[in-house]
């Protein structure tokens, strides 16, 4: 565990202690307040902002592969709040944009602490469905980090940070103020994916890995169960990034992330009207078209 472990905020909230990382303070964004596409230290400032951005974004990356300096402690505090009061770790970030000047996390821990639980879930999955070799192991965990985490996370960041900066933000023109500038960080949109990804693969990848086995029956309850775990996950996932976008003080009508719970409701509904079981479309699309 990182030894810079949690402060706590003069309101109570634990923080991360660590310093000097990417969004530290005196390496933020402009004096107009404007954010670039990873925000922080990544600001697109100048004439060769765009370059200088790129040169620095693998720093994050870099920081993944150095443990010690992770707080882990923080990571694990977060995860826990995710389940029992999320909107507290959102006021958490408003801490952070405070003392390092962006919103999103300059601490990589949590991705790196997820990937790891989702690889071994995977694993665990690829044995009970005893996978084809040492190659169907690979795939699997490939398939569920690189795929269902990562890249279809990048993709729903971008999207949802494209809507936000240009659907979203308060209309202050003529104010002059600084709240007409500040701009929704991509990392910070990855953040929000990341936070509401966890309780998501709590759900479908570890509750649903213990009933497993009822599941996969053919009752009516198994189907009831089974499309119930899944509807929820993803009804939270939303909540979740509409909570995440909701803080930020400069957007507004962030009531449209929740627009999707709708869309998940229709499609329990018609699950149950035909009698899909989820699962066994999860366990076949995984495990059984390779």
């Amino acid at each position: 565990m990182s030894s810079q472990g949690v402060a706590v905020s003069g309101g109570g909230l634990p923080v991360s202690s660590s310093s000097g990382g990417i969004g530290s303070t005196g390496q933020a964004a402009g004096a107009n307040g404007e954010t670039g596409f990873f925000g922080g230290r990544f600001a697109n400032s100048g004439p060769g902002g765009g370059t200088a951005m790129l040169s620095r974004a693998p720093e994050y990356f870099r920081r993944l592969l150095n443990v010690p300096q992770m707080d882990l402690e923080y990571t694990f505090w977060q995860m826990v709040y995710l389940f029992v009061a999320p909107s507290r770790v959102y006021r958490t970030t408003k801490y952070h944009k405070q003392t390092k000047n962006q919103w999103a996390r300059d601490d990589p821990a949590f991705v790196a602490v997820l990937t790891a639980f989702m690889a071994f879930a995977a694993f665990a999955y690829s044995i009970a469905f005893h996978a084809r070799g040492f190659g169907g192991f690979v795939k699997s965990i490939l398939y569920s980090v690189c795929i269902d985490f990562v890249m279809l996370g990048v993709l729903v960041a971008s999207v949802n940070w494209w809507l936000a900066n240009n659907y979203l933000r308060v209309d202050a023109s003529g104010g002059g103020g600084m709240a007409a500038e500040q701009k929704v960080e991509w990392l910070y949109a990855f953040d929000i994916h990341c936070n509401a990804f966890f309780p998501l693969f709590i759900v479908l990848y570890v509750v649903q890995y213990f009933v497993l086995m009822f599941l996969l029956t053919d009752h009516a309850v198994a189907t009831l169960l089974s499309n119930t775990l899944y509807g929820g996950a993803l009804s939270y996932y939303c909540y979740i990034t509409f909570l995440g976008f909701d803080i930020l003080p400069f957007l507004q009508h962030t009531v449209v992330f929740l627009y999707p719970i709708a869309l998940v409701g229709v499609g329990f509904v018609l699950l149950m009207l035909f009698r899909i079981n989820i699962t066994h479309v999860s366990v076949e699309r995984y495990y059984y078209s390779w």
